[in-house]
């Protein structure tokens, strides 16, 4: 008798439970249908989490091909300050806009978006500094290296084709993150005469006859696009930087303080020269091409 009692307990409590268990399913399931009626987005599992899901490592792509890290890299160098390079028949023009954070800042006596790599090789930057630095001082050693193995200057396109593989190694391994930094390269060789290069984070470059990197890039290569000519000399180049610049920079006003100007060129003599303007010629450039107005005289 209690063994009968105690199966008759237990089916019972069995019943119950499963009564229970379909009444919560078809609560839930009644609960997920209405949400889906309110935000049809649900039909997709893993839609809320899927830029989550593919953007914590540069190494896992997206289902759209998409890698998001070094996307989002390309967007932290469009809030950097612009770059322009204009590729000339005698030369290459590099100018940049220096970002004026604050005016208790100390003014930089080296300049702070144009580097020296070698003697026929410089550099425009946009993007993270701290980063750009590590880049350059790499792209230094391996020019330096070039000379020493072989008594002359490297190529350019092999330069930047290097130090491109440098900044492709950053998105493919875990544990790394993208460079932050865009450049814009002008140099000189043998080979193929002036050149000017534009490289991303993504560790892609191109030759450019005129590129802009940086803050309203997209407004300043339309300009280019329209202004530049094929037999553009070097100081026809230099008005048409400081022309797009001025009507796509941020600030109202454009000043020498806020610029920096920078050629490669060859000299009388034959070699490659890099020059950096200073700030009092580039005002009375800023003057000379009717950029800025000059000072009322007191």
């Amino acid at each position: 008798m209690n063994i009968w009692c105690r199966i008759l307990v237990l089916s019972v409590m069995v019943t119950t439970t499963l009564s229970l268990i379909a009444l919560l399913r078809s609560a839930s399931i009644g609960f997920h249908f209405n949400s889906i009626q309110s935000n049809p987005t649900l039909l997709l599992p893993g839609r809320i989490k899927m830029s989550r899901r593919y953007d914590s490592r540069t190494t896992i792509f997206s289902p759209e091909g998409r890698l998001y890290q070094v996307e989002y890299a390309m967007e932290a160098i469009g809030n950097a300050g612009s770059a322009i390079g204009i590729l000339s028949k005698d030369g290459v023009v590099l100018v940049g806009e220096k970002k004026v954070t604050s005016k208790l800042l100390q003014t930089s006596t080296s300049t702070e978006k144009m580097y020296k790599i070698d003697n026929h090789v410089a550099c425009a930057v946009a993007g993270i500094m701290s980063d750009a630095n590590i880049l350059i001082n790499t792209a230094r050693v391996q020019a330096q290296r070039y000379t020493f193995s072989y008594q002359e200057p490297m190529p350019v396109e092999q330069l930047v084709q290097s130090l491109c593989d440098t900044k492709q190694g950053y998105t493919q391994f875990g544990g790394l993150r993208p460079f932050g930094v865009s450049f814009l390269f002008a140099g000189w060789d043998k080979n193929y005469g002036f050149q000017l290069y534009m490289s991303d984070p993504s560790g892609n470059y191109g030759g450019w006859k005129a590129a802009a990197v940086g803050a309203n890039n997209q407004a300043a290569q339309s300009m280019l696009k329209q202004d530049y000519k094929d037999d553009i000399c070097r100081e026809e180049a230099v008005q048409l930087a400081l022309k797009v610049l001025s009507k796509t920079m941020d600030s109202t006003s454009l000043t020498s303080e806020k610029l920096e100007l920078a050629e490669i060129f060859l000299s009388s003599s034959g070699k490659v020269k890099y020059q950096v303007c200073t700030p009092d010629d580039l005002s009375k450039m800023l003057v000379k091409y009717g950029v800025t107005q000059p000072p009322a005289e007191t």
